[in-house]
Formats: structure tokens, sequence, C-alpha cells
């Protein structure tokens, strides 16, 4: 996963105290009998205490991805938890205060080398490079916000990709269930309380990703926030096609129509092929005057697995002829 080796940013006080205390450790070995040995005492100070902050920074920002070259899923998922602008301007400033300290450093040491007051010079410094720290306290705070966050985003690999949608109750989950090979794992998620399911299964020795997004593609649009609409966009950079799935009885709680008004908002919204499917068929000699609905593509029950296989070929089959075309070409996500 792209972020979950990011470590745990460290505020400048912590920065700080760490480089301070190995600083005097530094010191104690050293014999300060003569000018020479007390200078060369205050010097390892300063260059262990500089080192250790500027290592420190640059390590920080070294370990966040270059945004230029992670998968567009990533970097708009990211874009919507932290802002992409926002994170590079707080790389920036850590990369400055990193360099600035180092020059501190090796500024200051010169200056050593030709006073009779080393001690000064390295107080001089170490209050130099505390102000530094202290400016950057926000952007290491803003950082270590922005890891946290970033560290939530779903793990998802490079294969054919199958977006389940459809309102709550209509057997999606069920669905999921019944093709995957194992049970669905719940990846935590940072814009529904209810997680993404992702289960597995393999076709021809390839295997294939079917996710489920409860939260998201399970009621109208219109209803969503800036944050879920920028969310759901970033679907069309991971999925190779949509089983949306439909319950035309209404038991799941919401009238057919609203459900295809959905269906319609999806395929104006996400470009991506997209399979419908009936859900419930064990039902439907139990509802008088359903009505089935020319757009359904195929019909299902996943109480009872009927016709729950040919939907599945059905979407193989999409998945062929996307994949024929050239259009199965989503970047790499590592």
């Amino acid at each position: 996963m792209i972020f979950e080796k990011i470590k745990t940013v460290n505020t400048s006080e912590e920065l700080l105290d760490k480089a301070f205390r190995r600083a005097s450790r530094a010191r104690k070995g050293k014999t300060v009998r003569s000018i020479y040995s007390r200078k060369r005492a205050e010097e390892s100070m300063l260059l262990t205490a500089s080192n250790i902050l500027s290592d420190n920074l640059i390590d920080i920002v070294r370990q966040f991805p270059s945004f230029e070259n992670i998968p567009e899923f990533y970097r708009e998922l990211s874009d919507v938890l932290v802002s992409v602008d926002l994170l590079r301007s707080n790389l920036g400033s850590v990369q400055w205060a990193g360099e600035k300290i180092h020059e501190i450093g090796r500024v200051h040491v010169g200056k050593m080398r030709h006073s009779s007051d080393p001690k000064a010079i390295r107080s001089a410094a170490f209050g130099r490079m505390s102000s530094v720290m202290r400016d950057i306290d926000k952007n290491l705070r803003f950082l270590n916000d922005a890891r946290n966050k970033l560290r939530k985003l779903p793990d998802v690999v490079i294969e054919p990709t199958i977006v389940i949608a459809g309102y709550p109750n209509v057997g999606k989950s069920s669905f999921v269930s019944h093709v995957s090979s194992a049970r669905p794992e719940i990846a935590a998620y940072p814009f529904t309380t209810k997680g993404l399911a992702i289960g597995h299964v393999e076709i021809k020795g390839q295997r294939h990703q079917i996710i489920d997004t409860p939260g998201l593609l399970d009621r109208p649009l219109a209803q969503r926030n800036k944050i879920e609409l920028q969310a759901i966009l970033a679907l069309r950079h991971l999925g190779d096609v949509i089983l949306f799935i439909i319950d035309p009885t209404g038991t799941c709680g919401y009238e057919p129509d609203e459900q295809m008004r959905l269906l319609d908002e999806i395929k104006e919204h996400i470009d991506m092929p997209v399979l419908t499917a009936a859900n419930k068929s064990d039902l439907f000699d139990d509802i008088p005057d359903m009505k089935l609905d020319e757009r359904y593509d195929m019909i299902m029950s996943t109480l009872s697995g009927d016709g729950v296989e040919a939907v599945w070929e059905g979407i193989v089959s999409i998945l062929d002829t996307v994949e024929e075309s050239g259009l199965l070409e989503k970047s790499t996500l590592v």
C-alpha cells in the first residue's frame, strides 16, 4: 500500500528534544581541558544536533510519495482527504527547514573554528535551529494528520475490477459472497462508516477484484456532499465494469423507480460499462402487478442462487470486450 510505510511525523518539540539529547551525549565523551578540545566538543554537539534535525526533516519529505507518479485513483482520493496542493506546500516548508538547519550547522562550525568562545557560537546555532523548527511546527502537525488520513485509504491492486452499486438491501453483499472464492475482506474507507468490501475470484487463471461500495453508490448523487462526489468520480480510475443491482419487488425499502433514477445518475457521471441485474426473482410471483423494467439486462436471486452464475458470466463477457478494445488500462496500483 502506497501510504502505509509513512511513519508518524513528530512535532518540532519532539525533534528538538531528540536532537539536543543526542548532542549532549556526543559531548560527554570528549575531554575539554584545552581550547582545542572545547571546540571539538562544541563542534560535535553542533554537528550532531544539526544532522539529526536535517536528516529527520528530509526523511519525512522522502516518505511521502510523489503525487505525479501515483495512480490517479489514489491521487484523487488524496486530494479529497488532505488537498494535494496543501500537502506539497507543507512538504516544501519541511524540505526548506531541513536544508536551512544543515546550512546553520555548517556556517556556525566555520565560525566556531575561529572563535575563542565556541560555546556561545553553538548556543547561537541552537537558538536559530529552534526558531526554524518552531516555524514549521504547524507544517509537521499537518503532515502527521495527513499521514493518518492517507493510511486509511483502501488497499487495491491492479486487476480486472467490478464495482457493485445499488440501493441498500438489494443483495449486493450477497452477490459478492456468492461469486467470491473467499470471504470478502473489509477495508477501512474514509468516505463511509460501513467500510469497503473487497472480494476476489479467479477466472481462467486470472484474479478479479469485486468491490462493494456501501455509503457511496447506494443513494441519489444529489444527496452527496462534495467529498463523496469526488470519491465516486475517483472510482472511474479503478473499476472496469459496474454491476448495478435492483430490487424490483421494493422489499428493500425503495421503490423501483427510485432505484432506476440512481442507475441513470451513475451512468451519467461515471463513464464505465454497466450491467443491470434485477434481484429477488424468488419473490416475483408473490408481488401483485410487479413489472420488470426493459432496462434490466438480467434476472437473478442471490437467495436461491438462480441466475447468479449467468450474471457473473455477463460481467466476464463485458470485461473481455473491454480488454479486447484496449480500454482496460488502469494505472498500476502498488
